[in-house]
């Protein structure tokens, strides 16, 4: 496994490509609202419907080669995403947009985790009191607030610097 490692000009070219059509969530969260691309969920009108980032554009995966034409301007570039890592939905949108000739992106690790970039500070506040570790047991009021203090300080590090002075 750790025997055959790839020489350096080749692992240079392999990721400098997939830096080229991928991006991560924070990159995206920093972008956010700057005009640079437009921000595509792929996801079904139901999982929308239960939350989505926003600005982001709508427009599910099996719907692309229909509307994007009508709905997306080909002048400017696309970040797709769906619910994560466990869902190809992002890459299965990305590659129907690149077959119609856009510039894309796929939103790579956390993908619908963008709304949380958005909402965690407002989260953690209304619901400070229901917080509960990963087994379930509630936090103490001093794990609350540990846990309060440590999102917060991850959400003010992805932030503008204005939006950082909000929270």
């Amino acid at each position: 496994m750790f025997t055959d490692w790839a020489p350096p000009a080749d692992a240079a070219v392999h990721f400098a490509h997939r830096l080229a059509v991928e991006t991560d969530v924070s990159d995206v969260a920093a972008a956010l609202g700057s005009g640079a691309f437009v921000l595509l969920d792929s996801r079904d009108a139901a999982a929308w419907a239960q939350g989505h980032v926003p600005g982001a554009v709508h427009l599910p995966g099996r719907e692309i080669p229909a509307r994007a034409a009508t709905e997306l301007d080909p002048a400017v570039p696309v970040v797709t995403y769906c619910w994560g890592p466990g869902c190809n939905g992002a890459t299965r949108a990305a590659l129907a947009l690149a077959r119609l000739g856009y510039r894309v992106r796929e939103t790579v690790k956390a993908s619908v985790q963008l709304t949380w970039y958005e909402q965690t500070a407002t989260d953690v506040r209304r619901h400070h009191d229901t917080l509960s570790d990963n087994t379930g047991r509630m936090l103490s009021d001093a794990g609350r607030w540990r846990l309060r203090s440590r999102i917060e300080a991850r959400v003010r590090s992805h932030q503008p610097a204005e939006v950082q002075q909000e929270l």
